[in-house]
């Protein structure tokens, strides 16, 4: 019970960094109508950014500096490149945005090199965050920090189990969770949030009233990278810091189909969902002939199935989201919490 309640917890975790890089593709589609195909090369340059600057001026800067490093270089893009191919429709916003991240795949391992990085949590995060300790005598107990060794041996007749929750997971679900509140307060109770939308849904009538609404997409398009940025960060202390974290990309995009194009608390959701997808059924070592065996279904080795029902539930965990993508796509094709009409 305690390992699948650790699971549980990392699937949210995971779930919470994929919110952190699908909000900012979210924002971006809803705002501009551009998909960005190099979002997940952005969450990559946030972590070699951060894992270069913490070198220099510590981590604790690098969290803040490195996104917004990425944040400035996902606004000049803008200015520079992507405004200049908008007129030509969103094709050729797809093929630039697309180059964008081979560009950078390609500088990336040219600065940093092919392999991992060390790119290490700091001191401060490289604790336990809690522990559950299981006991056969007794119920769960939860206990911050590490529990000690004497609880976790108990006696002689008694099994006691304990898991640890690393504090960087912890952190990261923390920092997306800030993220979450601080981009709701800043649409809805700011200003900038008020002219952000209001160029969203009527743009010739925001910049009748004097604000520059290109000045407002190149902003928005500049935050939604520092997001990626962000998840970089934080991303590349729990994981691994290294060139093929860009491959991120397409479950970046079964999230935002998943939860609803252009819809902020779709993004949230699917984010979750597709998180504990991935790592719920890590917890579940059967193939389907076990599972079929459970319910009363025998499946036998002349069955032409049978190839197929010695996969275990762990291992179609990769594959899990994308068939969760298809029906969605099947039943629901504006997605979940989606705005567009069918």
């Amino acid at each position: 019970m305690d390992q699948f309640l650790i699971n549980l917890l990392n699937g949210i975790s995971s779930g919470l960094l994929l919110f952190m890089l699908s909000s900012g593709l979210t924002l971006i589609f809803s705002m501009m109508g551009v998909l960005n195909f190099a979002h997940a090369s952005f969450y990559m340059l946030g972590a070699y950014f951060a894992y270069t600057l913490s070198g220099v001026v510590g981590f604790w800067a690098a969290l803040v500096l490195a996104p917004l490093l990425v944040g400035g270089a996902g606004a000049l893009f803008e200015r520079l490149v992507l405004r200049k191919v908008h007129k030509f429709g969103h094709v050729a916003e797809l093929l630039v945005t697309f180059g964008l991240s081979y560009v950078l795949y390609e500088l990336v391992q040219l600065i940093w090199g092919r392999t991992s990085v060390p790119f290490s949590p700091p001191p401060a995060l490289q604790g336990t965050a809690f522990t559950l300790v299981q006991s056969s005598a007794e119920a769960m107990r939860f206990v911050l920090g590490v529990a000690p060794e004497a609880m976790c041996k108990g006696a002689a007749d008694v099994v006691v189990q304990c898991s640890r929750f690393p504090l960087n997971r912890a952190f990261l679900a923390g920092v997306a969770l800030f993220m979450l509140l601080g981009l709701w307060l800043l649409l809805t109770r700011t200003r900038i949030g008020l002219v952000i939308q209001a160029a969203l849904t009527h743009p010739e009538m925001a910049e009748s009233l004097g604000h520059n609404v290109p000045r407002v997409f190149m902003l928005v398009f500049g935050a939604g990278c520092a997001m990626a940025g962000l998840a970089g960060v934080t991303g590349g202390i729990t994981f691994v810091t290294e060139p093929n974290m860009s491959n991120i990309g397409p479950i970046i995009f079964a999230v935002i189909v998943v939860g609803g194009m252009g819809s902020l608390p779709g993004a949230f959701v699917g984010s979750l969902l597709i998180g504990l997808l991935q790592t719920l059924p890590l917890t579940v070592d059967k193939s389907f002939i076990d599972i079929g065996r459970g319910i009363g279904w025998s499946i036998g080795p002349d069955s032409p199935i049978y190839p197929l029902a010695k996969i275990t539930l762990a291992q179609t965990a990769p594959i899990l989201p994308y068939l969760l993508l298809v029906l969605i796509l099947i039943l629901r094709p504006r997605g979940l919490l989606g705005s567009r009409e069918d």
